[in-house]
């Protein structure tokens, strides 16, 4: 069974295979692909070209896609750019950036901050956010230590650890086994922050902390990312105190008053 056959699930209302397949061709564009042809989209979807350009026309005529007059190709379209900035807004983010600016220059490190999506954590404003394209980074929660804070402080109704994609290794660091996982949240949890110890990417160290809600739940993650000899053990502390500093001023940005999270709270 295709990808495309699950989605249509028995039961669904009418019309709801057609918007899940609209819904799956904007995500071809997810990657930073640039430009593609209905053919490209059609092979990434599993359709046949006629059905992927019927419905990229579709999605033209509602500005979700744009078509290159003289390619013919197809990239995304002005309602998509709207839509993203309207979600930063709405959330935000957009107060974020001074802080992490402030935050980077403070620590000489990379500071980011990130929300969950699925099994998935993606940095919507910081240092990691490409300069030229606006694009962040979207990385399993396993293998991060932004993923991990999303993870340890999660909402309860949230994915649970044994619904998140197979844990797969980037490096011979990276935690694989659901077991292993939840040891590891437990430790995050007692500590206040994660630790990425190269798990997703070698000569890489990356600590964490949450931005927590009124229910001491994570509302964003925080990171601040460097190598291992500029992010040792010996000034760890340092580095998390001016991360959680941080964190506590980006819930003020980022929350009303009454979303806020008490320090005196537990959590």
């Amino acid at each position: 069974m295709t990808t495309d056959a699950r989605a249509n699930v028995a039961g669904a209302p009418p019309g709801a295979q057609a918007v899940t397949r609209a819904l799956r061709l904007l995500h071809c564009f997810r990657d930073n692909a640039g430009e593609l042809s209905a053919s490209q989209l059609a092979r990434r979807m599993e359709l046949s070209p006629s059905t992927a350009h019927r419905l990229a026309r579709t999605l033209v005529a509602a500005g979700f896609l744009e078509q290159d007059a003289h390619t013919a190709r197809y990239r995304l379209g002005p309602s998509v750019a709207e839509l993203g900035q309207l979600s930063l807004h709405q959330r935000g983010m957009h107060r974020a950036a001074p802080e992490l600016d402030a935050l980077a220059r403070t620590t000489g490190a990379t500071a980011d901050l990130a929300i969950r999506d699925g099994g998935h954590a993606v940095i919507l404003v910081g240092g990691s956010v490409n300069a030229a394209s606006g694009l962040g980074l979207r990385r399993p929660l396993h293998s991060t230590a932004l993923g991990k804070v999303l993870l340890g402080w999660a909402r309860p109704g949230g994915r649970q650890l044994d619904e998140l994609p197979p844990l797969r290794a980037h490096t011979d660091r990276t935690i694989t086994e659901l077991a292993d996982l939840r040891a590891e949240l437990e430790r995050v949890r007692e500590a206040g922050y994660a630790l990425n110890e190269g798990e997703s990417a070698y000569g890489v160290r990356t600590v964490a902390v949450p931005v927590l809600d009124a229910a001491g739940h994570a509302h964003a993650a925080l990171a601040v990312r460097s190598t291992p000899d500029a992010l040792t053990d010996e000034r760890l502390p340092w580095f998390v105190a001016r991360a959680q500093s941080c964190a506590r001023a980006l819930e003020v940005l980022l929350l009303p008053p009454s979303q806020r999270h008490s320090p005196t709270d537990a959590g």
